[in-house]
């Protein structure tokens, strides 16, 4: 899993990864775990579904430990669904520090 480093020390980079969704049962939410060598918790990652499953949709992605990563996937029809093999792309960042200070809204 390649990157970059910004003159901040801020890594990021972006990769191909192959997600098998397993079976989504209808009108639901679950988690479905993908092996990521190099992903570590505190990074910040973000999923692109590369193609239309009708019903599904990827609500959300995290790093639940070393080289996991979760994703929240939905299935919003009346069925199980259970959509194909692909290549996601991933895209990781890895702030130099997490002290930012006050955020004013």
């Amino acid at each position: 899993m390649g990157g970059m480093v910004d003159r901040n020390g801020d890594a990021f980079g972006i990769a191909d990864i192959t997600v098998d969704l397993g079976s989504v049962a209808a009108n639901t939410t679950e988690e479905e775990t993908v092996t990521v060598v190099g992903l570590s918790t505190d990074m910040y990652v973000m999923v692109n579904k590369p193609s239309l499953d009708a019903g599904i949709g990827i609500a959300g992605a995290r790093v639940s430990a070393k080289d996991t990563l979760v994703l929240t996937v939905v299935n919003s029809t009346a069925g199980a669904v259970d959509a194909s093999s692909e290549t996601y792309k991933l895209f990781w960042f890895k702030p130099n520090s997490t002290d930012v200070g006050a955020v004013k809204v």
